[in-house]
């Protein structure tokens, strides 16, 4: 093993211990009594609940990552990438085609792996705790509308990027950059017209108390809203949620049938509030800008490392190729990869204090927030009392405490201000 294959098997060992303890270290955390807050929103059983699922989820979750790492060193030392390339070569076709091809079997392969998982805590786990309503008919519709999405859309964007790098030379990089952004900013804006609709039914929010309410909110924070829609979460899970997505005329806010059944007006608004506030504050926008950025330094230094013949040798190949270097360079970039995701969270964490602090500030009754976020979290099953270590590795959200304590801080000084 030389260096490259050392740097890549410690990583997924190392990456793989620190989930380990960090996951045993949320366990105990959740030991903890049931905070004060949510005395009188949860009862002991409820609590009790939240528990288990939370024990259930991270046993499977352990044993899906072992199973995973195990089967990705079996194939690695039992020379698993270089026979699977000797015999798509066998077949003579073009070496983009090859590519895509190999990349397309090992993708097929890991989802031929996670299958099983998948439905097991579908149908089981989330069976037994009351959250899963997927039907195996709707389920095995979603994976075949994945799959041919994956096909219509993810084959010739990678068959691009292995062009750029087999033909344009030492600024493939820039242009497979410049291709790939393309292509997801088109997605951004088509994606809620006419991908979005392939999976969940979006229909327009009837004439009511509620939409009244979010136009009145939305003319008061000046944000031109041109759709409002329900979705039909409840045809797959009883979990509840909000999100805004798309741009410009295409922009539009769905909320899950399950949120509105659950809430009060003013919550729902509070909720929508916060939302309203990601895009007040810019953070879809930053957030993009990051993601294309490290898209950028990757397909970079992707190219530096292109048909590097030690990175084929760790990796026990015989023949160098483009498609190879993706493959292997994207395993030789994970310990970055896992660097930049845990600052990605922090700075999701910041922007979801920044969120709420709009909706308190922006909304008369902001201060629902907190009691919608109460709920969400006896309704999700939610853990209340996260370990540090897990947060700061894991959540794109601050624990369920530090908002609803940050919400009274802000709604009491937003209060204490006095009136011109």
């Amino acid at each position: 093993m030389n260096i490259f294959g050392a740097v890549v098997f410690f990583t997924l060992l190392i990456t793989f211990l620190v989930k380990l303890v960090s996951e045993l270290l949320n366990l105990k955390a959740a030991e903890a009594p049931l905070p004060g807050e949510f005395i009188g929103v949860y009862d002991e059983d409820a609590y009790s609940k939240s528990r288990d699922y939370l024990r259930v989820s991270t046993s499977f979750s352990l044993f899906g990552a072992s199973v995973d790492l195990a089967v990705l060193l079996l194939f690695w030392f039992l020379g698993g990438f270089n026979l699977l390339d000797q015999l798509l070569r066998g077949y003579g076709f073009h070496p983009i085609a090859t590519g895509v091809l190999y990349i397309g079997v090992l993708m097929l392969m890991q989802s031929l792996i996670d299958l099983p998982f998948s439905i097991y805590k579908t149908f089981v786990i989330e069976e037994k705790f009351g959250f899963n309503k997927t039907t195996p008919k709707v389920f095995a519709a979603d994976i075949l509308k994945t799959l041919l999405l994956s096909l219509l859309i993810g084959t010739p964007l990678l068959g691009g990027v292995l062009w750029f790098f087999e033909e344009t030379g030492p600024m493939a990089w820039l242009w497979a950059w410049g291709g790939i952004t393309a292509v997801s900013l088109l997605l951004q804006y088509v994606a809620p017209t006419w991908i979005m609709p392939l999976f969940n039914k979006f229909v327009p929010l009837d004439e009511g108390e509620l939409k009244s309410a979010i136009m009145d909110y939305a003319a008061t924070v000046r944000f031109p809203l041109t759709g409002i829609y329900v979705l039909d979460g409840s045809r797959r899970s009883a979990r509840a949620n909000a999100f805004f997505t798309g741009f410009g005329k295409r922009k539009r806010i769905a909320l899950f049938d399950t949120l509105i059944a659950a809430h009060p007006v003013h919550e729902l608004v509070a909720v929508l509030a916060h939302e309203i506030g990601h895009f007040k504050k810019k953070h879809i926008i930053v957030n993009m800008i990051l993601s294309l950025g490290n898209l950028g330094v990757l397909f970079f230094l992707l190219s530096v490392f292109m048909n590097n013949r030690a990175l084929f040798d760790a990796f026990f190949m015989q023949n160098i190729s483009v498609y190879g270097s993706l493959i292997f360079f994207s395993l030789l970039y994970s310990p970055v990869e896992w660097i930049l995701s845990v600052f990605i969270q922090s700075l999701s964490r910041k922007h979801e204090y920044e969120a709420d602090h709009f909706a308190v500030t922006t909304f008369e009754k902001g201060g629902a927030l907190a009691d919608a976020l109460k709920k969400l979290s006896r309704n999700n099953l939610s853990n209340l009392t996260p370990h540090p270590l897990y947060v700061f590795l894991n959540y794109s959200h601050p624990p369920v405490i530090q908002r609803i304590t940050r919400i009274r801080e802000v709604s009491a000084a937003d209060n204490a201000k006095p009136l011109n």
